[in-house]
Order: C-alpha cells, then sequence, then structure tokens
C-alpha cells in the first residue's frame, strides 16, 4: 500500500498484521481523488482548503492522501491500538505531525470540535451502520462544515444512508470497486442540532 499522487507520492504505508484493519486500496483511493480533483462540484481547490477528517482511519491512507494532494491539515480517528501504531509510524514517515492531529477514540462519540472539517472520509467496517452513527455525532458535535463533502466507503451491498438529515436524497458521485462502494454527498447547508 503507497501514497498514490501528490507530494509523498510512491511512499510505502505501514499496515497492522491481520484482518481487523481492511484498508483502502490504492485503485480505490486513486479512483475516489481522481474523481474529487475533475468534478464539477471538486477540483484543486478544494482539496487546497480542504479541512479534512478521516474517520474509522485505520494506517491513514485516506487522510495522508488528502494531505499529500495539498489539504492543509487532517484530524484522524481510530480505536484500534494495532493500526494506531501503524498510523502513528505513517505520519512520522510523511513527516505530517505538523498538519494532523490524531485522537484515539471513537469517531461515532467524538468530543467538541475546534473547527468544523469541509472534507470528512468515512470508510468503516462493513454493514454496521457506522456511517449513520458517525454522522450524527459528528454533526451534534460540529465537526462537519456547513456544505462540506462527505465521502462515505460501503460495501457493495450495504443500503446508502439516505433519509440522513446530514445528506441530501442522492449522492453528487457514486461508484462501485469490487466489493466497495464509495459515494460522495455535500452536507445540508445547516447542521441539525
Amino acid at each position: 500500500m503507497r501514497i498514490v499522487a501528490g507530494q509523498w507520492r510512491g511512499r510505502a504505508l505501514a499496515a497492522p498484521p491481520g484482518r481487523t484493519t481492511r484498508p483502502t486500496a490504492d485503485r480505490v483511493r486513486q479512483a475516489l481523488f481522481d474523481m474529487l480533483l475533475h468534478a464539477p462540484w471538486g477540483g484543486h481547490g478544494l482539496m487546497e482548503e480542504a479541512r479534512v477528517l478521516d474517520g474509522f482511519a485505520g494506517t491513514g491512507a485516506l487522510g495522508l492522501e488528502a494531505l499529500s494532494r495539498g489539504a492543509p491539515h487532517c484530524t484522524f480517528f481510530e480505536t484500534d491500538r494495532a493500526a494506531l501504531a501503524a498510523l502513528r509510524a505513517n505520519i512520522a514517515a510523511c513527516g505530517a505531525r505538523d498538519r494532523t492531529m490524531l485522537r484515539a477514540g471513537d469517531v461515532t462519540r467524538p468530543p467538541a470540535a475546534g473547527q468544523p472539517c469541509s472534507l470528512l472520509l468515512l470508510d468503516p467496517p462493513y454493514g454496521q451502520g457506522l456511517p449513520e452513527r458517525a454522522l450524527a455525532a459528528l454533526a451534534r458535535t460540529g465537526w462537519i462544515a456547513p456544505n462540506a463533502l462527505i465521502v462515505i466507503e460501503t460495501g457493495a451491498d450495504e443500503p446508502l444512508p439516505i433519509g440522513n438529515p446530514i445528506l441530501p436524497d442522492a449522492p453528487l458521485a457514486e461508484r462501485h470497486h469490487g466489493a466497495a462502494r464509495l459515494s460522495i454527498w455535500r452536507a445540508a447547508g445547516t447542521m441539525p442540532e
């Protein structure tokens, strides 16, 4: 597993042993960031101004990819000890400590945000309803900026979180990559209380 593009292109990322963590494949990350770069609602300015949140971070591949491509800051949430060790090593290997905040905690129970994030990357374990729980908690604690882009990776057969008060009725984009589905949403302009 490597950073696909940007400042740290080609840098290998550490991953914890075992199957507890399921890193997003390089080709899926490439497809995601290509969509963010080339879509009419994306572009270079999106990444250069993005305050990123990588929930269910695992190795940090998604957030580090965003930083490599120019995002100024990323907050990572992770609970697994082995994944946290790999994530810390990956942040250090990229020399990104000054552009990151690591929260060794559950993104479905976040503390109050200091500053809302404009790009949220959620890649939870499949089939557990975690995107909905994370979004509700992040909105309640002020982590989601109005009109933020929210990227959710789910299993290909999982239902989309349609009807969620934070998300509109349809995603901006949706792509299937093997067992994974990426959906990209624009958050509601006003976050629910």
